[in-house]
């Protein structure tokens, strides 16, 4: 986990991420955000040379969804050991997904709030625990 890294979030729906990009502005984290609109592409660039923050996922994605990446990541050992905290955001929320989510050792499953002060809400209530949270990759010295 790279604290200064991108923050990657990956959303098909324009809106959603309209909202998100809106939300990122007003809490001005000094992480770059990263958008995707498919979980293929994001994975190529993960692959590269990048130590992101967090990646923020959708579930429901184009060409690649959310549990296939994270399946991926998780079992790459170049993108397991960059040790980058992987949560879903899903507009629904059901006991399969959940239960399959942490049994890849997702470190998060959010419901989408119904409202932008909620949703804001959750982001920085997300951002502010992994900016707290110390990984493998990153303690003090």
């Amino acid at each position: 986990m790279n604290k200064q890294g991108p923050i990657i979030v990956i959303e098909d729906d324009p809106d959603d991420r309209d909202i998100l990009a809106s939300i990122f502005k007003e809490l001005n984290y000094p992480n770059e955000i990263t958008f995707f609109e498919n979980g293929a592409d994001a994975l190529v660039y993960l692959e590269g040379d990048v130590y992101p923050f967090i990646i923020l996922s959708d579930i429901n994605l184009p060409k690649l969804s959310g549990f296939e990446l994270r399946k991926m990541v998780h079992t790459n050992e170049g993108l397991s050991a960059k040790c980058i905290p992987y949560l879903f955001f899903s507009t629904s929320v059901d006991k399969k997904a959940v239960y399959d989510a942490y049994t890849m050792s997702v470190q998060g499953f959010f419901l989408k709030p119904d409202t932008y002060q909620k949703l804001k809400h959750t982001i920085n209530v997300i951002i502010q625990y992994w900016n707290e949270c110390y990984s493998p990759n990153n303690y003090p010295k």
